[in-house]
């Protein structure tokens, strides 16, 4: 959840406390799960069970037994049922005249299960007094039948299919089975019914009809013939005679060929007002389908990115730069050139295309002329002939329907348009309640509930947030050489470190921290050890301890995080300082946070004095990016001391850790100046004791450095490095690979 608590810091949830929290309390859940799952159980044995039967009904056109072979194709090839025509079933299957008679067939009413006035509960005698309800009494003996009948009735489609469901709850399995069937049948019953009645009356109306509509269409025919051979009208094919059949051609050529103009025309006019306008031709299908223009274009890109990339180390006058801008114009010019011979060619198709379509009018025109004469004949013809063809599909229409009703005037010969697929048969296993699916549920509910109450609670009180780093936010900076460093850092001397008092700089702000939360003292025991061996600081061994040294063993290894040390004050934090804008140069992603006392890191590398640092983020006066300000030296960053008073801070210490993990996610190294901090002040920044302790000591002392050595190993830091001053032999050659 980033931006909450945007006044102080940016903040995440914590998934892993989440689940933690839950696995923290799972007894408490598995209580309250099984207790939900023992609840439900109890509840499937106190409903009494219900059972549910379902019969399938087909809706498909059907042909009677004894037709022949061409009435089932006719059948067969008929219109089939649509959607609407099977809603139109389901709703028949739902009409109160067919239940009617199923209540009558099966005596329903002689079931107390279906009378609603017997089945009142306390529930509803109360809402019926307080005029919510209509009391079932109020209706009649038949009403209520009905309504207790759908209420348990189910009349649904298949999905994507002309399958009708019958299904029918009861607490009776053998009614549960009956009453689809029952219902099935009946609807079949009405359906054959009504078909048989259908085709009575159309035999009797078509016999008449198709005696005279043969009379008609024999004259009308007869007709037809005669003027077709006295006006010599040739036909190509139904309804095309040859002079209409020639013009249609020209016709459709001519259409075509005036398209391929305009298209042309308009291609060549988009490219004009391209290059008269001066805008890019890019978009334009001739232009960029060009494999001239694209090599073009390609090797256009190549020189603006080269320009692009040699900008950034290049001044605008350099020979190179202005070699690569020649280029590019040249190639520009070559491209308005080709663009005007794309242009040449689109208008070159436009002429040729308008030459085709004059000579095509001369053709048109001479077959018109020869196909009026035949047009004022074809009228004539046509009004003949649509009189004809009008009655002679009325009279095979009129044929088909007679044949087909006369072959279903019997009773038995009349099928329904449905069938049954599938009949109700009496269950065994109760509809409702469902056992086990009931438990599962119940269960699942009951475990998701309470661990999402739980999960709620760790965010409400604030336990599963952590903060995070924004993304981005990164200050370009100007490098300095290494002999610049030198001049603008002074070494500062050496002091001696103690213990801080009131109205002096503490030497590192942990131990204020452990000042403010009466954390234990080192044990004294550390120096009555033997310390381990160590060899001694030689003076030829000093340059495998120097600023270089430890820069480049932190790059090698990948290093995320290193603590450094000053024992000896504030030169050892210049060092320190040195070291970040040498790994930094390296080309790393490093920021330093002053945790010193004295702030001399953030007087070396600030821009400004009076930063928003720590202090302000631990006391909750400043968001987590404006602590985070570029070296003025380097391409390093910084988090100063901060501005806010540094006991009130350090009592927020224990988030310190997710502070440096935070910046862990954004940098490759966080590197920790703590000055003259102690072994328990540098566990309070760490929680993996392989983390990088850098023992920065510009001029070591052998005992001081033995001493120190020793109780970071005793805490468990395996990997403790001496870093010394800079290496002045190999100044030069640093400063030439920096520059």
């Amino acid at each position: 959840m980033p931006g909450v608590n945007n006044g102080q810091q940016d903040v995440d949830i914590d998934l892993a406390q989440l689940f933690r929290a839950v696995w923290q309390r799972r007894l408490r859940v598995i209580a309250i799960t099984l207790a939900g799952a023992c609840v439900a159980f109890a509840i499937t044995k106190i409903v009494s069970p219900e059972y549910r039967s379902e019969t399938r009904v087909l809706i498909e056109q059907r042909a009677p037994a004894f037709a022949t072979t061409t009435q089932n194709n006719d059948a067969s090839s008929g219109p089939l049922l649509d959607e609407l025509n099977i809603a139109s079933q389901v709703q028949i299957l739902q009409s109160a005249d067919l239940i009617k008679q199923v209540i009558t067939n099966l005596k329903l009413y002689e079931k107390p299960e279906f009378d609603n006035a017997n089945k009142s509960s306390a529930l509803s005698d109360i809402l019926v007094k307080l005029h919510l309800k209509k009391s079932p009494l109020d209706k009649a003996p038949e009403e209520r039948m009905l309504d207790a009948f759908t209420e348990k009735l189910q009349v649904y489609q298949i999905n994507s299919s002309r399958v009708i469901g019958i299904s029918f709850t009861s607490r009776d399995p053998e009614l549960a089975a009956s009453v689809p069937n029952a219902m099935a049948q009946v609807y079949l019953s009405m359906q054959s019914g009504a078909k048989l009645d259908s085709n009575s009356e159309a035999t009797r109306w078509l016999e008449p009809e198709i005696a005279n509509l043969r009379e008609k269409v024999s004259e009308a025919e007869k007709k037809v013939a005669d003027y077709r051979s006295a006006n010599g009208l040739l036909q190509t094919g139904e309804n095309n005679t040859f002079a209409s059949q020639q013009l249609t051609d020209i016709s459709g050529q001519l259409a075509q060929v005036r398209g391929d103009r305009a298209n042309a025309e308009a291609r060549a006019q988009a490219v004009r007002n391209a290059l008269s306008t001066g805008r890019s031709t890019d978009t334009l299908a001739d232009v960029a389908g060009s494999q001239t223009i694209q090599r073009l274009k390609a090797t256009e890109s190549n020189l603006e990115s080269q320009i692009s990339d040699l900008s950034t180390t290049l001044m605008d006058g350099h020979p190179r730069l202005k070699s690569l801008r020649a280029q590019l114009a040249d190639i520009r010019q070559q491209i308005d050139r080709e663009t005007q011979k794309i242009l040449a060619s689109i208008e070159n198709e436009a002429k040729v295309a308008q030459l085709r379509e004059q000579q095509l009018v001369t053709q048109s025109n001479a077959l018109k002329a020869d196909s009026a004469k035949a047009g004022e004949n074809e009228v004539g013809l046509n009004a003949l002939e649509r009189e004809a063809t009008a009655e002679r599909q009325l009279l095979e229409t009129y044929l088909a329907r007679y044949r087909e009703a006369a072959s279903r005037v019997d009773r038995n010969s009349s099928p329904a348009d449905a069938r049954i697929v599938s009949t109700a048969v009496e269950p065994v296993d109760p509809y409702f309640p469902k056992v086990g699916p009931i438990l599962v549920v119940g269960t699942l509910a009951t475990f998701l509930l309470t661990s999402i109450v739980i999960m709620l609670a760790e965010l409400f009180s604030g336990r599963a947030l952590r903060p995070v780093v924004p993304a981005g936010g990164e200050v370009l900076v100007r490098k300095e050489t290494i002999a610049r460093q030198e001049e603008t850092i002074e070494p500062v001397p050496a002091r001696a470190v103690s213990a801080p008092h009131e109205g002096t700089a503490p030497a590192s702000m942990l131990s204020v921290a452990a000042t403010e939360t009466s954390a234990e003292e080192l044990q004294d025991a550390v120096d009555a050890e033997h310390p381990p061996q160590q060899a001694p600081v030689d003076a030829d061994e000093e340059e495998d301890f120097s600023i270089q040294s430890v820069a480049d063993y932190l790059v090698e290894r990948d290093s995320r995080l290193a603590i450094a040390i000053s024992p000896t004050g504030d030169n050892g934090s210049t060092s320190t300082v040195m070291l970040a804008r040498t790994v930094a140069d390296a080309g790393r992603r490093v920021v330093l946070v002053d945790m010193t006392g004295t702030g001399c890191p953030s007087r070396l590398m600030a821009e400004a004095p009076d930063l928003s640092g720590v202090t302000d983020l631990l006391c909750g006066e400043a968001a987590f990016a404006d602590t985070i300000h570029p070296d003025r030296l380097s391409d390093a960053h910084l988090v100063p001391q901060g501005r806010s008073d540094l006991r009130r801070a350090m009592r927020g210490a224990d988030r310190l850790s997710l502070i440096l993990d935070a910046l862990g996610s954004a940098y490759d190294l966080v590197l920790v100046e703590c000055g003259a901090a102690d072994v328990e002040g540098v566990a309070r920044l760490t929680r993996s004791k392989d983390t990088e302790i850098i023992l920065s000591m510009p001029e070591p002392d052998e005992n001081q450095f033995v001493k120190a050595m020793a109780e970071f190993q005793k805490a468990g830091y395996e990997h403790v490095i001496l870093m010394s001053g800079w290496r002045e032999e190999r100044g030069p050659d640093a400063q030439q690979h920096a520059a």
